[in-house]
C-alpha cells in the first residue's frame, strides 16, 4: 500500500498546517528573448512589479501554457498529501479571489486530498508566471488575493482550533511578505507546546530586503528545521556578513544560532539542486545523495524545491530520521521535476 502506514491514518488527520500564498501557475516553455524582455532570471524568483503586468497576457499569447495550482507551501502541501495517503493530514491557509482561479484552486487541492481554509478576499485569484527554458525555470508572483491574508482569519476560533490540533507547521519564506503576524502566532504557539515549527528561506530577496529579513531574524529562534537551496544559503550568509560561501559550513552555522524551544535542536536542510542535499544538526553535517537523472528525462524544475520539503515533511510527522527524510524528500522531487509543474502521478511508488 503507498502511503502512511493504515493504523497512522487517524493520528495523522489535521496532524500538519501549511500556510502561505496560494497562486495559480501559468507555466509555459519560454525563450530568452522573452526572459531578457522582462528582465527574468533562470532559478529564480521575483515578485511582480508594475512593468510585469502586460507580461502575463503576452504569455498567454505567444506559449502553449499550463495552469497549475501553486504558490510554494501550497505545493510542498499537496506533496506531503500525496506522500503520505492519510485522509485530512494536511490542512492549508491562505487568501485568493472570489473567481474563477480561486475556484480552480480549490477544486485543485479538494482533488489532491488537501483541506483548505482559504481568507476569500475581493483582489484577484494571485498568479504565478513560470518561464521554463532547458528544463530550469523562473517564476515572477503577482500576489493579488494572495498578498492580502490577516491573521484575523487564523483568530477566528474555528481557525485557532485547527492550529492547535495540527502538531507541524510549515511556511515558506514568501509568507513573510504578507503576513508576519501570523507566523509569529504560530511560531510562539509552536514553541510554547513543544510543535514542530518549520519554514524555507524561499528566495534571495527575502533576506536582501531588510524588513523581510528583519521578519526572517525574528522567526529563526522558533524554527525546528529551516529549508533552503544553495544560493539561499549563500545570499544568507552575505546578509549575515558571514565570509564564507561554503554550504555545509553556512547550514551548520544557522543550526548553532540561537533557539527559543530548548527541547529540540534546530536542522537545517540545503538542497543543490543535482548535488547531495546537506543537513545540519547540532553542528553536524551529513550529505545524502539524490536520485539522478537523465538529462532527456528533465521536464520542469518549477516546484522541485517545493516537493522535496513535502516529501521531507510527510516523513517527519511520522518520526523518521533524516535519511529517511530525505529519501521521501528526493523521491518527492524526482518525480516531480518529470512533469509539468507541481503535478504528480495518483498514487506515489515510494515504500513508507
Amino acid at each position: 500500500m503507498p502511503g502512511a502506514p493504515a493504523d497512522k491514518h487517524e493520528e495523522l488527520a489535521g496532524s500538519i498546517l501549511c500556510m502561505g500564498n496560494p497562486l495559480l501557475d501559468i507555466s509555459a516553455v519560454v525563450d530568452q528573448a522573452f526572459l531578457d524582455k522582462w528582465d527574468l532570471k533562470m532559478n529564480n524568483a521575483i515578485l511582480a512589479e508594475e512593468k510585469h503586468v502586460p507580461m502575463y497576457q503576452e504569455m498567454v499569447d505567444k506559449f502553449k501554457v499550463d495552469y497549475v495550482a501553486g504558490g510554494a507551501t501550497q505545493n510542498s502541501a499537496r506533496v506531503a498529501q500525496w506522500m503520505l495517503q492519510a485522509p485530512g493530514a494536511v490542512t492549508y491557509m491562505g487568501s485568493i479571489g472570489k473567481d474563477a482561479y480561486g475556484k480552480q484552486m480549490k477544486e485543485c487541492c479538494a482533488e489532491d486530498g488537501v483541506t483548505t481554509q482559504y481568507y476569500e478576499d475581493e483582489a484577484a485569484t494571485g498568479t504565478c508566471a513560470v518561464g521554463v527554458l532547458d528544463g530550469e525555470r523562473t517564476l515572477c508572483a503577482n500576489l493579488s488575493a494572495a498578498n492580502n491574508y490577516k491573521v484575523s482569519h487564523l483568530e477566528q476560533p474555528e481557525m485557532w482550533a485547527i492550529a492547535e490540533k495540527a502538531k507541524f507547521y510549515y511556511m515558506a519564506g514568501f509568507f513573510i511578505t504578507v503576513c508576519p503576524d501570523a507566523i509569529m502566532k504560530v511560531a510562539e504557539h509552536a514553541c510554547a507546546n513543544n510543535k514542530i515549527f518549520t519554514m524555507n528561506l524561499s528566495a534571495p530577496f527575502i533576506m536582501q530586503v531588510p524588513p523581510f529579513k528583519a521578519t526572517l531574524m525574528a522567526a529563526l529562534p522558533y524554527m525546528d528545521y529551516l529549508f533552503g537551496n544553495e544560493t539561499e544559503a549563500q545570499t544568507f550568509a552575505e546578509t549575515e556578513g558571514w565570509e564564507t560561501r561554503d554550504v555545509s559550513e553556512i547550514a551548520k552555522k544557522i543550526s548553532e544560532m540561537p533557539k527559543t524551544n530548548g527541547k529540540r535542536s534546530r536542522t537545517v536542510v540545503f538542497t543543490q539542486g543535482a548535488d547531495a542535499t546537506v543537513v545540519a544538526r547540532e553542528g553536524k553535517v551529513t550529505t545524502y545523495p539524490v536520485i539522478k537523472l537523465a538529462k532527456e528525462d528533465l521536464v520542469d524544475t518549477n516546484g522541485a524545491g517545493d516537493a522535496f520539503v513535502g516529501g521531507f515533511i510527510s516523513k517527519v510527522v511520522l518520526g523518521a530520521d533524516d535519511a529517511e527524510c530525505c529519501r521521501a524528500g528526493n523521491y518527492s522531487a524526482n518525480c516531480i521535476i518529470q512533469q509539468n509543474g507541481c503535478t504528480f502521478p495518483k498514487v506515489p511508488t515510494f515504500d513508507f
